[in-house]
């Protein structure tokens, strides 16, 4: 489903030069639990970054669900991204000033889903994440937990192929993020690839494949015993 060919992404800081991915080579099927781990400075987030279209490589080649998605126009990596890839950040990234609903409901705004059908939508998504007696509240007057669902319920109502979780469970306390983190196998497990960059080993425990990154480059790629 997702495939980068001897991706290189590089970046001028200043007069210095960092290699931030150095010829990446990565499959990653439909449906599979991937984490991906290293030290600070390694090329985890670049790399997610890149996989989710948020970032260009500076060479090689990633195919997404079999279409080569490097050189399309920043309007057609935006299109595929809303339509193909969910995003679940440490710190939530909600908008302050919308409603739990609200901000689950954007995506299907910007893909131009007509209101009745985003309302009918909304609603059983809020029901299905356990957020319906919260629906109305502001992200402000939510818990970290709450605040996490209603991120994660706005990264899947669009039914993406792919979630991207860049440590999602960082900012919570432990109990919370194994709520967090059921709930994201849960999603897994009917269908959806997961892709969880983590500093936690017990999270790279869990997953059924774990790479890990030093320096740019792909130093560990194996299968967890089940």
């Amino acid at each position: 489903m997702i495939g980068l060919e001897k991706v290189n992404r590089i970046f001028q800081v200043g007069d210095q030069t960092v290699h931030a991915l150095r010829d990446v080579d990565l499959r990653i099927e439909p449906s599979e639990y991937l984490t991906i781990m290293g030290p600070s400075g390694s090329g985890k987030s670049t790399l997610l970054h890149i996989i989710g279209l948020l970032d260009r490589p500076t060479s090689g080649r990633y195919l997404l669900e079999g279409r080569d998605v490097t050189h399309l126009t920043d309007q057609e990596q935006a299109q595929v991204r809303r339509r193909r890839i969910g995003f679940v950040f440490q710190f939530f990234h909600l908008v302050p000033r919308l409603s739990a609903a609200q901000n689950i409901e954007l995506p299907l705004v910007l893909a131009g889903v007509p209101a009745r059908e985003r309302s009918g939508k909304v609603r059983q998504t809020v029901q299905a994440f356990g957020l319906a007696e919260r629906s109305e509240h502001r992200p402000g007057q939510l818990s970290g937990g709450q605040r996490q669902r209603v991120a994660i319920a706005r990264a899947t109502i669009m039914e993406p192929s792919a979630i991207l979780a860049d440590e999602p469970t960082g900012n919570l306390d432990r109990a919370t993020g194994q709520e967090v983190l059921d709930l994201l196998e849960n999603l897994n497990r009917r269908g959806i690839a997961l892709l969880v960059v983590t500093h936690d080993p017990e999270i790279g425990r869990r997953a059924s494949r774990h790479i890990r990154l030093v320096d740019g480059r792909i130093v560990e790629d194996r299968r967890n015993s089940t």
